[in-house]
């Protein structure tokens, strides 16, 4: 890593648009931080206190981003292709249309996270917890999230072609609109409860809760 910055207290810094590309700021304090802008690929971001950071339009790309607390931040926009997450805090969290194409997201906690319109493209979501989450117009295909809890998540419009959704958690999820043709449907839980209408699945449309809208 060519700065070594791990365990700084760097809580409520202004750091818009800085160069921390492969930077080591493991387990350091970026609470509140601005980093709108900055460039952060490759930096290792392990435990890092990122709550209610400023990472609008960031570069994340490939950034290992393990057991990070980013609950409540702002990643709109963000480029987090192949970024690592695992079991990152992403509660609450602010990530509108950023890209998170390829990203590792395994066990990862997403509840009530805000992902309209991002790219989730052959991310690896298993275990991962979406909770409540809002995945409006979301890109998943052959995204991977066997074992997620998809628990009144807002799914509409969502692309799932061809994603993998064993043992999903499906209670009272929203899926009108949603396309899931050619995705992996093996024990989906609770899928009765979720709202149907207009949704593609891999044997065709089905409208039972349009009523319930």
């Amino acid at each position: 890593y060519l700065a070594d910055l791990s365990e700084t207290n760097l809580s409520q810094a202004n750091l818009k648009g800085a160069n921390l590309s492969s930077a080591d700021l493991s387990e350091a304090n970026l609470n509140r931080a601005n980093l709108e802008g900055a460039n952060l690929s490759r930096a290792d971001l392990s435990k890092t206190d990122l709550n209610k950071a400023n990472l609008y339009l960031a570069n994340l790309e490939k950034a290992n981003l393990y057991q990070a607390n980013l609950s409540e931040s702002k990643l709109s926009g963000a480029d987090l292709i192949r970024a690592n997450l695992y079991k990152a805090n992403l509660t609450r969290a602010t990530l509108m249309r950023a890209n998170l194409e390829g990203a590792h997201l395994a066990g990862t906690s997403l509840s009530v996270a805000n992902l309209y319109k991002a790219n989730l493209e052959a991310a690896d979501l298993s275990g991962a917890d979406l909770s409540g989450a809002y995945l409006e117009g979301a890109d998943l295909r052959g995204a991977y999230l066997s074992g997620a809890n998809l628990s009144k998540a807002h799914l509409e419009e969502v692309n799932l072609h061809g994603a993998f959704l064993s043992r999903v958690n499906m209670r009272e999820a929203d899926l009108s609109g949603a396309d899931l043709s050619e995705a992996h449907l093996k024990n989906i839980l609770n899928l009765d409860s979720a709202i149907i209408c207009k949704t593609i699945f891999p044997w065709g449309e089905e409208n039972a809760g349009c009523k319930k809208k």
